[in-house]
């Protein structure tokens, strides 16, 4: 009987010194998968450094080895759907190249795939340890604030390191959108899946991709695409200051009736109306995020553009 084929979908963004050292730590699990044929696919996304030359190595070396080259950085969402796209296995993995997502527990997804039933297997750290602490208050405080605005679960500490089934890919790839929050679209496209905890690992290698201003522009991101919360709550807010609006006048209208019309409030005046003024700019500014994703939306444009690729041996 042939073996099945296990595809390890792995987006790069300059991470040449981490790849070797993923690739070695690897193909040292492969021993511990009989089962499977497992290829390599990696997905360099448009890096500045020498990732597209140490694939290329690789993939002389290894006819396991494949890779797909980006025309320029188009982000990490994007190398994850042109993976998935290219990837030609049963089944399909997602790990980050920096050794944060253990090669060790790929035998264990995989066996809770093929033995125990399930379509999915994710992976979610059940601690923060070496993050600076506000980074993790911040990261905690974004899985509160979205599982409460949106219907669709995004569990705390899930890392995008997926073992998945063919249902499940296909899923996925059926949500074609430009915006893409793939933390989100993995909950939304259910299916039978088990969650693995495992302790925070440290990078082996190389440089952190992810600032605190660029991880909360994702967050932002993600309560975009998968939530219409700040929308009504902008409708309420509109509502709740049109009913104060009209109580001040009436009490206005009231005191200049009984007391007469003192000249006088003027700071409390300009403050009203500098609070106001703000607040119309927060619900503007809200209602913008979601017509410029929209906007983003209708151009129709590709996630991403190849220059070069090799995917088979």
């Amino acid at each position: 009987m042939e073996k099945k084929q296990l595809t390890l979908i792995v987006p790069a963004y300059n991470e040449e010194e981490a790849i070797p050292l993923f690739y070695k730590e690897t193909k040292k699990v492969e021993a511990e998968l009989p089962q499977v044929h497992v290829e390599y696919l990696f997905i360099d996304d448009g890096s500045t450094d020498r990732t597209l030359e140490v694939l290329r190595r690789l993939s002389a070396e290894d006819e396991q080895v494949h890779y797909v080259s980006f025309s320029r950085n188009f982000g990490k969402e994007s190398a994850i759907y042109a993976g998935l796209e290219k990837a030609s296995g049963d089944y399909v993995a997602i790990m980050d190249a920096d050794l944060q997502d253990p090669p060790a527990l790929l035998p264990q997804m995989l066996y809770s795939i093929t033995e125990e039933g399930y379509d999915c297997v994710g992976s979610r750290r059940v601690s923060r340890k070496g993050e600076p602490p506000v980074r993790s208050f911040f990261a905690r405080l974004f899985y509160k604030i979205m599982n409460r605005m949106s219907q669709t679960e995004v569990v705390d500490g899930a890392r995008d390191f997926q073992m998945m089934n063919q249902k499940v890919r296909k899923g996925i790839l059926s949500m074609g959108e430009y915006n893409r929050f793939s933390k989100g679209i993995f909950g939304w496209v259910g299916f039978k899946k088990k969650w693995l905890e495992y302790e925070n690992i440290e990078r082996a290698a190389g440089e952190t991709k992810w600032s605190f201003w660029t991880l909360t522009l994702y967050a932002l991101d993600g309560i975009v695409a998968f939530s219409t919360f700040p929308l009504k709550f902008v409708s309420i807010l509109g509502l709740v200051f049109c009913v104060a609006a009209f109580l001040a006048i009436l009490f206005i209208i009231v005191r200049t009736l009984v007391f007469g019309d003192p000249t006088s409030g003027w700071p409390s005046l300009v403050c009203i109306i500098m609070l106001v003024s703000g607040v119309q700019l927060l619900c503007m500014g809200i209602i913008g995020q979601y017509m410029a994703k929209t906007y983003l939306e209708t151009k129709k444009r590709p996630l991403y553009l190849v220059e070069e690729e090799k995917l088979e041996g």
